[in-house]
C-alpha cells in the first residue's frame, strides 16, 4: 500500500477509523472523510504517532455538492485514487409498521445513496490506476433481523450494488468487494439511539448469538478490508465476505 492513495469515509469512528489507521501504518496516503472534526483531528494525530500520514476532509457525503468538491480536492492535491473504502453508515430501530418515511430516507441516503455516488465519482480515477473499492456492509445484508428493517434493506442493497458494479467494472480492471461484519464494538448503535446500559446488555447477549462466543473488534474488520484492497486479493471481485463470528450461520434469536 505504500504511496497508494486511499479514501475512507466514516473515518471518524469505528471500522472506518480502524481502517484508516491500518492503511496509514502501512504507508498509504489516506484521506479520511467524516463529519466530526474533533474525532478526525484525533485520528490524524494518532496516525502521526505511528509514523503514518492521514489527511482529513470534513464533509457530509449525503450532499452532492460536497462530494463534488471533495473529488475536485482529490484531483488537485493527489492526482490519483487507488482505493475507496465506504465505511460510513447509520442504524436505527423500526419495523414495517412504525418506520417513519423520513427515517427510511435518511437510512437509504447515508447507507446506500452516498455509497453509490462515491463509487460513481471514483470510477474514472480508479480506472486509471486499476484500483478497487471495498464497501462496509453487514450481516444484516444477508440475514433478516426484526426491528431494523430499513438498515437490513439498505445493507442488502449495498451487497447487490457491490456485485453489480463488480461485474460492470471488471473490464476496466476495477475490483469491487464488500465485508459483512456481525456485531462489532463501535459507536454505531449508541448513535442510533441505544442507551449505554442497554448497549452493554446488547453486547453481552451478542456473545450468545455469535457462535465464536464474542463480538468483533474494528481492527479485525480493518484487516479484511486491507486484504481485499491489496494485490493479494487481485483475483477477487464481486465478493461479500462474512466476518461475523459465525452469526450468519445461525437462526434468529
Amino acid at each position: 500500500m505504500r504511496e497508494k492513495v486511499v479514501i475512507i469515509t466514516g473515518a471518524s469512528s469505528g471500522i472506518g477509523r480502524a481502517t484508516a489507521l491500518l492503511f496509514a501504518e502501512n504507508g498509504a496516503k489516506v484521506v479520511a472523510v467524516g463529519r466530526n472534526e474533533k474525532e478526525l483531528n484525533a485520528l490524524r494525530d494518532e496516525a502521526l504517532e505511528k509514523d503514518g500520514t492521514i489527511k482529513i476532509h470534513l464533509a457530509d457525503i449525503r450532499e452532492t455538492t460536497q462530494v463534488e468538491r471533495f473529488f475536485s480536492y482529490m484531483t488537485e492535491n493527489f492526482g490519483q485514487i487507488d482505493v475507496l473504502v465506504n465505511a460510513a453508515g447509520i442504524i436505527s430501530n423500526g419495523s414495517i409498521e412504525n418506520t417513519r418515511l423520513d427515517d427510511w430516507d435518511k437510512m437509504m441516503s447515508i447507507n446506500l445513496r452516498s455509497v453509490f455516488f462515491m463509487m460513481q465519482r471514483s470510477v474514472p480515477h480508479l480506472a486509471k490506476t486499476k484500483g478497487n473499492i471495498v464497501n462496509v456492509s453487514s450481516v444484516a445484508g444477508t440475514r433478516a433481523f426484526p426491528n431494523v428493517l430499513a438498515y437490513c434493506v439498505s445493507k442488502a442493497a449495498v451487497d447487490q450494488l457491490t456485485r453489480c458494479s463488480a461485474l460492470e467494472l471488471a473490464p476496466q480492471g476495477i475490483r469491487v468487494n464488500a465485508v459483512n461484519p456481525g456485531v462489532v464494538v463501535t459507536n454505531l448503535h449508541k448513535r442510533g439511539g441505544m442507551e449505554d446500559e442497554k448497549y452493554k446488555d446488547f453486547l453481552e447477549h451478542s456473545k450468545t448469538t455469535h457462535p465464536i462466543g464474542r463480538v468483533g473488534d474494528p481492527t479485525e474488520i480493518a484487516e479484511l478490508i486491507y486484504f481485499l484492497a491489496s494485490e493479494k486479493a487481485a483475483w477477487i471481485t464481486g465478493a461479500t465476505y462474512e466476518i461475523d463470528g459465525g452469526r450468519a450461520q445461525t437462526c434468529a434469536r
